[in-house]
């Protein structure tokens, strides 16, 4: 077990096989490279990825299909390779959340840009889906 200091969370032990790694890091974060996801409680669709080496680093997360249930990510054949993927079974994918001023009524998703994780491995990617017509910014609760 690894002790990581956090901001939001205090003192957590992290099993070092549920460590997640960005090769590359993540577009604007690129010096960080280990995360944790961590459920934000039990019943909840909402996830944090906590950065390991920067205690004030967390996103908000979700499983797109939860708010998005025809969401599919189209995972290119670079990504595949980079990071191994040999099952698609054994892939997690995730959407940032912003929440705009904090106003939760108006949360957005980014589906253009989710996070894709081979959980056989740990290694993660945040891929662009070019040709897609997702954007940066689905709501996740709209204005019935």
């Amino acid at each position: 077990m690894r002790k990581v200091n956090t901001d939001r969370f205090g003192e957590i032990e992290v099993d070092e096989n549920r460590i997640i790694h960005f090769k590359n890091g993540i577009p604007a974060f690129e010096e960080e490279h280990e995360f944790i996801i961590l459920p934000y409680d039990e019943e909840s669709p909402y996830y944090f990825m906590q950065s390991l080496n920067k205690p004030s680093l967390a996103f908000l997360l979700t499983i797109p299909e939860i708010f998005f249930p025809d969401y599919s990510a189209e995972i290119d054949d670079d990504t595949v390779a980079e990071l191994e993927i040999k099952n698609v079974e054994k892939i997690l994918v995730y959407a940032m959340i912003t929440i705009p001023n904090g106003s939760v009524r108006y949360m957005t998703a980014n589906l253009l840009a989710p996070l894709v994780i081979n959980i056989e491995n740990m290694q993660a990617k945040q891929i662009v889906m070019d040709k897609s017509n997702y954007t940066t910014k689905h709501r996740l609760f709209p204005d019935k």
